[in-house]
């Protein structure tokens, strides 16, 4: 059987891929064993070279990889750019970083003990990736893990396998051995037999949480680690001292990053009674200016749904909110073309319970809540079942950062949108997920953490070096 890759802003038929037989799958699955007993022996000074290796195919080829990411998913092409490059940091973060993150820790114990900490890997991590940022989410999992010595394998979105190939070629390029990173072409029915071969020491997901429940599942009876980068319906609060140039600003970027289809994207904008009138006017005429078109166009903003069927979901949910009492500002039907677009939406007044309220809109559809207060604001931004990303806008810094530790969330930002950044812990908590990817505590994740103690004899000193 193949897989076909289909443009969402046209509709056409750009390539098609073989599955990967169940034979293959085996022999992929053995490969990865094999070199994982290799590479995890390989100096971590190597393994670093080769990552930053990775950092450079990815520059050399970048208008190449953008456009098959354009092509794929509908992403505006300045952004697939921009992705691109920000895998490419993250490979020279950790090709930089990984050692210091993963050195041995020396403790002070018992007198007469050397008591020591170190962080050793595991074996093949699946990972099970998502077509939204399907160069960026791939990569965040797979610098950390191939520097810390696991080896990958890869079941990405059926829609982007000419992504999941490219990857693949990338880290083949930079020098890794064969089965260092392994790319299965396979549909998600395959997903429970993969995580329960007992050659997988790991699995991490991003994608939905219904997707999350169904591999937390899975991977709870078989014993094996998980990392769940779930949905999110990120609140952007806006008090009555926010600077409200920057504020509109940010907030349509915020909303419409990637055609709306992210899951850290501000989704309910929550502003307090003084200043609503003024954001709402302010920023469905922002929102309106925003250009809808061919992904491949320098100056478009906004490009198609990822897929037709997401559109359809998406405008659904729009419709049932309207039904129970929403007002539309802006938008909420699909555009007359060929493609699967979406228009910027500006939702208000939206009842408890609707959709707008209570589901993730993965799309640009953006929905305002009209608040009393800040109090009402904080109460308001933790009303959901998600606990991904935050943000608040306010003049006051210190007042910032106090309603940010009160959200609810794996990250808050304060006058800034809500982004990932190498440097530190990414992750959610509620329905959003578990586990961290990025930073240190990333890296760390898919590692035993072992405690090596070594009992020495009475009166001999155990030359411990802190």
């Amino acid at each position: 059987m193949s897989i076909e890759s289909v443009n969402p802003a046209n509709g056409e038929v750009i390539d098609s891929y073989d599955e990967t037989s169940p034979s293959q799958r085996e022999n992929r699955l053995e490969r990865a064993t094999e070199t994982y007993a290799e590479w995890r022996e390989t100096p971590i000074q190597r393994r670093q070279v080769l990552l930053r290796e990775a950092a450079d195919v990815l520059r050399a080829n970048a208008e190449e990889y953008a456009t098959l990411m354009t092509e794929e998913m509908g992403k505006p092409i300045d952004q697939s750019r921009g992705e691109v490059e920000k895998c490419a940091w993250v490979c020279e973060y950790y090709a930089e970083h990984a050692a210091s993150h993963l050195q041995d820790e020396v403790v002070s114990g018992e007198p007469e003990a050397r008591t020591v900490v170190v962080h050793e890997p595991l074996g093949p991590i699946l990972a099970i990736m998502p077509w939204n940022f399907p160069f960026w989410q791939v990569f965040r999992f797979a610098a950390p893990n191939l520097v810390a010595g696991n080896v990958g394998l890869l079941k990405h979105a059926s829609n982007v396998p000419g992504c999941a190939r490219a990857i693949e070629d990338v880290f083949r390029e930079a020098g890794f051995p064969e089965g260092a990173f392994t790319s299965l072409l396979v549909g998600s029915d395959e997903i429970d037999d993969l995580i329960a071969d007992e050659r997988i020491a790991g699995v991490t997901l991003t994608g939905s949480d219904g997707a999350g429940r169904a591999v937390g599942e899975t991977a709870g009876s078989e014993l094996t680690k998980s990392v769940l980068e779930l949905g999110g319906s990120d609140p952007f609060v806006v008090l009555e001292d926010a600077p409200m140039d920057e504020t509109v600003e940010t907030a349509v970027q915020a909303r419409l990053l990637n055609s709306g289809q992210s899951c850290i994207a501000a989704k309910r904008f929550v502003v307090v009674e003084d200043v609503y009138d003024e954001f709402v006017d302010r920023f469905v005429e922002a929102m309106d200016e925003q250009v809808v078109g061919d992904p491949t166009d320098e100056g478009t903003d906004v490009g198609p749904q990822a897929r037709p069927d997401l559109m359809d979901e998406l405008h659904e949910q729009v419709e049932e909110t309207l039904e129970v009492g929403g007002e539309c500002r802006l938008g909420g039907e699909p555009i007359e073309r060929d493609g699967a677009f979406y228009p910027p939406t500006v939702l208000t007044d939206v009842p408890e319970d609707a959709p707008a309220d209570r589901e993730e809109l993965f799309g640009p559809v953006a929905t305002v809540f009209r608040v009393p207060d800040e109090e009402a604001a904080i109460e308001k931004a933790n009303d959901t079942r998600f606990g991904l990303g935050a943000s608040v806008w306010t003049e006051d810094l210190e007042r910032g950062e106090r309603v940010a530790r009160r959200f609810e969330s794996g990250l808050a930002f304060v006058n800034e949108l809500v982004k990932s950044d190498p440097r530190l812990p990414f992750g959610g908590i509620k329905d959003s997920g578990y586990g961290r990817e990025l930073a240190g505590d990333g890296i760390r994740e898919f590692l035993n953490t072992k405690t090596i103690w070594v009992q020495h004899a009475a009166g001999e000193e155990t030359d411990m070096v802190e």
